[in-house]
């Protein structure tokens, strides 16, 4: 499999005769077939570009060849195993990073006022490995994130001054702003690449800011020489990656799409248009558009696309513990379900690829490093067939939030990648990528919310983790409680058992599920049961240690004891057990709602409360 190059470059030069240099760049990007946007301006170059390794070897070649002052022009790089671009864009702009002032920033002068020139006003270039060290010893800096909000979010170091800037042309008034004793310290700047605190350095010396540097390089470069060490999440890129990880992969971050719908100038008016971001036609959905996206919902779940042989195509993370051990021996240890002799069949056939050395297959012998990533595939892959209930709750321009059937994974992992919630719902929704807040097990039927942006995710998953968030589920357990209310308080323990489960332990985390006997059907009791806490497995393992195990459970048994593996049988049944109610903060009115799913989508027909 041919990798994808991706390199990033910038830098502030003095160029002419900009509409040749245009239209050669046009040329020759097209004819290597690359792809990616080129910014030139009269004060230097700025690009990202992506395509085959040749290709971009012949373009750097070409491009550093076409000018004296380009001839070192540095490359940050990264490999995917797909084009992160849509199409090639070559611009001609006033500045390669527009900044405050309509563009001008001014600094003081024994002559007078004079606009910044980043090629000569430059603050000192701080190297990734010397920040690094920096922050080893404790020193007392300031670390002072210059990118906006949305990019923030994703991640940056660790005590960094974040502005909450919604364009980089707040970025003057913000950084002036800041407390005189933040400006008398060391300040260093960084943003994804280097390029903007290149720009804004000089400025910031007007400021008042005593000490100022710029991390060169910049978030990626430091992601290459540091990985995480003092960083926290992911970094924000330019195109359909979305943002990347420490070790330059793509993360499981994802971008909202604009629908690219013709606008007029009353739409620009509209609460709902936000550049770069959205328009009124993306959210107005009508109920007839309602109905059709669960039509195809509907009509993707029953397909069962999982079931047809297809080349599975999954990425594979090496945990802390199996760092520096053979591959083999981590991926068996990290992922014992696929089995010792499968793994080492798949490994000796070149199915278990590294994304650092454009995907090469790996021996058995490869040593692996903490986090690192390797594709796996897996030809020939046939899923089981999984509940083909899905159905649309709500929808709004922030979230989505669908009940579903069981068996039906949420996400793809382990056995299943097509046939699961999120794989229906993405292509349902398509260019849009839905992204869970939440998990439900597989044979758990009811509520799952999804957001439409990252924004929102990050929202509502703070929600979700913080607890805010009102959980009500009905369930069936298999006999009739002696008591009609029950606080459960047994502890969780974190570990997880050879077969998928947890346990209670003296020594786990605590947890607090409060019962309420509310009917009973044929002998069984249905429960309406709270969470407080949000334990893997809560509620499944306070019922089994009650000695009352919720009807189909696959694993856990009468007072809380667990099967060797999971039941086959029961693990194609729905469970007794329905995320009924859900309340949460919306993120655009921070109005609580909540919503309900009465469990009408098993092929038990059991039915609970509304």
């Amino acid at each position: 499999m041919s990798a994808i190059v991706n390199i990033a470059a910038y830098k502030y030069v003095a160029l002419d005769a900009l509409e040749e240099r245009r239209a050669a760049l046009k040329r020759l990007t097209s004819e290597l077939q690359l792809k990616g946007t080129i910014l030139l301006s009269s004060e230097g170059i700025n690009l990202f570009l992506a395509g085959a390794r040749q290709s971009i070897d012949t373009f750097l070649v070409s491009l550093r060849a076409s000018s004296s002052a380009l001839e070192d022009l540095k490359v940050k790089e990264s490999l995917t195993d797909y084009q992160p671009f849509r199409r090639l864009l070559v611009k001609l702009k006033r500045e390669i990073v527009p900044v405050g002032h309509e563009g001008r920033l001014e600094i003081e002068t024994e002559q007078g006022k004079r606009q910044v020139e980043p090629i000569v006003d430059a603050s000192p270039k701080l190297p990734p490995l010397e920040l690094k060290r920096w922050l080893d010893e404790g020193r007392e800096i300031a670390l002072l994130d210059t990118r906006n909000d949305y990019e923030t979010d994703l991640g940056t170091f660790e005590g960094a001054i974040d502005l909450r800037l919604k364009n980089f042309r707040q970025f003057p008034e913000a950084a002036a702003a800041l407390p005189e004793e933040v400006k008398k310290n060391p300040v260093v700047m960084f943003c994804t690449g280097g390029i903007r605190c290149e720009k804004i350095g000089p400025y910031m010396k007007g400021l008042g800011f005593e000490n100022i540097y710029q991390l060169e390089g910049g978030i990626l470069k430091y992601f290459e020489e540091c990985q995480q060490s003092h960083y926290k999440g992911d970094c924000f890129v330019f195109d359909q990656r979305v943002a990347v990880n420490p070790t330059l992969a793509p993360s499981e971050t994802y971008e909202c799409f604009a629908c690219r719908h013709a606008l007029t100038p009353q739409d620009t008016e509209s609460p709902y248009y936000v550049v770069n971001e959205s328009c009124p036609y993306c959210f107005q959905e009508t109920e007839i558009k309602r109905q059709a996206r669960q039509s195809r919902v509907s009509e993707i779940a029953k397909e069962q696309r999982g079931c047809s042989p297809y080349e599975n195509r999954r990425w594979v993370s090496i945990p802390q513990q199996q760092a520096g051990r053979p591959i083999l021996d981590a991926l068996w240890e990290a992922f014992p379900g696929y089995g010792l002799e499968t793994w080492r069949r798949d490994i000796a056939h070149g199915l278990v690829q590294s994304p650092k050395h454009a995907f090469a297959p790996v021996d058995s012998n490869w040593v692996v490093g903490e986090g690192e990533r390797f594709l796996h595939i897996m030809p020939d892959y046939v899923e089981q067939p999984v509940s083909d209930q899905v159905e649309i709750i709500h929808e709004d321009r922030a979230l989505v939030i669908v009940n579903k059937g069981a068996p039906l994974p949420v996400h793809p992992s382990g056995r299943f990648n097509k046939n699961t919630l999120l794989s229906i719902l993405l292509e349902a929704y398509a260019p849009e990528k839905l992204r869970p807040c939440h998990r439900l097990d597989m044979n758990t039927t009811g509520l799952v919310v999804f957001a439409r942006q990252q924004k929102y995710a990050i929202q509502l998953q703070k929600q979700f983790t913080s607890g805010t968030v009102s959980k009500t589920y009905m369930v069936e357990v298999e006999g009739i409680p002696n008591w009609t209310e029950y606080v459960c308080e047994f502890p969780i323990e974190n570990e997880t058992l050879a077969n998928g489960g947890r346990r209670i332990g003296a020594n786990g985390q605590p947890t607090k599920t409060i019962f309420h006997v509310v009917g009973d059907k044929n002998g069984n009791a249905l429960l309406e049961a709270t969470l407080v806490t949000g334990r893997t497995h809560q509620i499944r393992l306070h019922c089994a240690a009650l000695g009352h195990p919720i009807v189909n459970d696959p694993l856990y048994l009468s007072g809380g004891d667990s099967r060797e593996r999971p039941d086959s049988d029961r693990a194609t049944l729905s469970m007794g057990l329905h995320a009924w109610k859900i309340e949460l903060q919306h993120p655009l009115t921070n109005q609580r709602i909540e919503w309900t799913a009465p469990m009408s989508m098993t092929a038990r027909q059991v039915t609970f409360p509304a």
